[in-house]
């Protein structure tokens, strides 16, 4: 005898389907969320890595710029030191100046010519003072101009007054020159060679 099979077997199988089907899905959804998590977790750990690495080179930053501040305070105390020594220098040089200046001027100085002031500023020199004629301020310039430690002599003014007489009574030529001392004794101090002590 035959056997007929009365089982709704195609709704069985379509159910079977059905969980197979949300077996499948909820496998790759739970695999998509794990994934994901994993994603996050490398990004949050990147993130994490990459914060440190800023704090680190802010505070490398912060440390070379206080290492860069004192290092211009450090230039900033050589080249006053350097202007002082230079200063100290140029003193020490211009010191003997000074001596030549008088001597040479004692020198230049002819008869019958009187200085009454003497004013100086960096090089240049002006002299007033009185002479017993014209002639008398031509010699003292060409004096100033023979010297070596002169130069450039120039006539600023020269008046004759009649008020102004010396003490035998001649009349004298008011004048005003101008003129530069010359660099000489500060270049020779420079070339001037420093004597070394020999060792015992």
């Amino acid at each position: 005898m035959v056997s007929i099979n009365l089982l709704p077997w195609r709704e069985a199988r379509r159910k079977q389907q059905q969980r197979n089907f949300a077996t499948l899905t909820l496998g790759a959804l739970s695999i998509m969320a794990l994934i994901m998590v994993m994603v996050h977790m490398e990004f949050s750990r990147r993130i994490d890595y990459q914060q440190q690495r800023n704090q680190l080179l802010t505070s490398e930053l912060a440390v070379l710029d206080q290492k860069i501040k004192e290092i211009q305070e450090l230039e900033k105390k050589k080249k006053n030191l350097i202007a002082r020594m230079n200063v100290i220098q140029q003193l020490q040089v211009s010191r003997p100046e000074v001596v030549h200046l008088f001597d040479e001027l004692g020198k230049t100085i002819p008869e019958g010519v009187q200085i009454s002031d003497l004013t100086q500023s960096d090089r240049s020199i002006a002299i007033n003072g009185v002479a017993q004629s014209n002639a008398r301020v031509s010699v003292y310039m060409r004096n100033l101009d023979q010297s070596a430690w002169f130069q450039e002599p120039s006539l600023q003014i020269i008046e004759s007054q009649a008020e102004n007489k010396d003490k035998k009574g001649r009349h004298m030529s008011r004048f005003a020159l101008k003129f530069r001392q010359t660099g000489e004794t500060a270049d020779a101090a420079e070339a001037k060679p420093v004597p070394l002590k020999a060792k015992p």
